[in-house]
């Protein structure tokens, strides 16, 4: 199939089910508000590395969490017990974005491009994206972030500085997620590190019917606080 090259100025995009047997659908365009919002509201993410073109995604199969299956490993349940770690939300968004950015094990680059830093924090300026802290003492050592439309939640990475820490803000984040009646975590990828709280691959057809059904009705946007 064809990659397809967006216009500079308007914001559609191709139907998801023509991307690419790798769910690279198109490339180009830009990163504004507008066109992100467009996207995820089809299902279709940016991912790219520094130095190369704006890449477009539509994965086949799709990772997938829904709130009510989600499992807690009993070792991850002892250290929330334990209250070792707080949580926050939207206290810290350009610092957890910052530290996704950071550099990991194995890894040359980042796909967390300044660019995509600096549409981020305009997502969350606008009420669109959120970020999960996990604080020891005044410290944050752990945390992540994604995109929120309806009653979906698109999880876009983590990071953690302690052992623990970004488990503990996804387990936080999943209670969030439940106290607002969220439908769905789209993971994107299938990792190993997700299927072991209870994600699963879908066919492309079902993520879009989980979709399609959580982002109906009206959208909510702002600030997050602690719901539960």
């Amino acid at each position: 199939m064809p990659v397809y090259r967006l216009s500079d100025t308007g914001v559609r995009f191709p139907d998801p089910s023509a991307a690419e047997e790798d769910g690279l659908l198109a490339v180009g365009g830009d990163l504004s508000v507008k066109r992100l919002v467009a996207a995820y509201s089809l299902g279709i993410f940016p991912w790219y590395s520094a130095g190369c073109p704006l890449l477009w995604w539509s994965p086949d199969p799709r990772c997938i969490l829904l709130p009510e299956e989600f499992h807690l490993p009993k070792s991850l349940r002892r250290v929330l017990k334990s209250g070792l770690f707080s949580f926050s939300l939207d206290r810290a968004f350009p610092e957890v974005i910052r530290a996704c950015a950071g550099p990991r094990a194995k890894a040359t680059d980042t796909w967390l491009t300044p660019e995509m830093i600096a549409a981020y924090i305009d997502l969350h300026r606008l009420g669109f994206a959120h970020s999960v802290e996990a604080w020891r003492g005044s410290v944050l050592v752990g945390g992540l972030y994604g995109v929120a439309l309806g009653r979906v939640f698109f999880g876009e990475s983590m990071f953690r500085v302690e052992p623990d820490a970004s488990k503990a803000a996804l387990v936080r984040l999943i209670a969030e997620l439940e106290a607002r009646s969220f439908v769905l975590l789209d993971c994107q990828q299938v990792t190993g590190h997700m299927l072991r709280f209870g994600a699963k691959p879908v066919p492309r057809k079902e993520f879009m019917r989980f979709l399609s059904q959580g982002l109906a009705g009206s959208w909510e946007r702002g600030r997050w606080t602690l719901a539960s």
